[in-house]
């Protein structure tokens, strides 16, 4: 489902793959964050082909011009969890609602493992 908006200029549509490319880019550069990880079927089986993109480990729902995200990460060893989420959490939030002009209502970070 794409997310779409009304201005002065005219009517927007964004794809959701769009969302989740920036979201994934955006969670990459946080500090701590080592990895993204496939969390379904389909990101698994684009890991098998090698056509691994910024959207790896990134789930996008758009409802009602609100954006919903999930991210499923792996972390640096001996940083503080919570530290690390929140700062994912508020880069994420604060980039989409920047990039698209949209609310995002929820971040969810999923941390699936650490790294050394």
């Amino acid at each position: 489902m794409a997310l779409r908006t009304r201005n002065s200029y005219g009517s927007i549509t964004v794809c959701d793959d769009v969302i989740a490319s920036l979201a994934g880019h955006l969670a990459m550069e946080c500090y701590g964050v080592v990895e993204m990880v496939p969390f379904g079927f389909s990101d698994s089986l684009t890991d098998v082909f090698k056509r691994v993109g910024k959207s790896r480990g990134v789930r996008i729902a758009t409802k009602d011009d609100r954006i919903y995200v999930d991210l499923f990460v792996k972390f640096k060893y001996g940083l503080p969890v919570s530290a690390v989420s929140s700062s994912l959490k508020n880069t994420v939030k604060y980039g989409l609602e920047r990039f698209t002009g949209m609310i995002v209502a929820a971040v969810d970070v999923h941390v699936v493992g650490v790294k050394l």
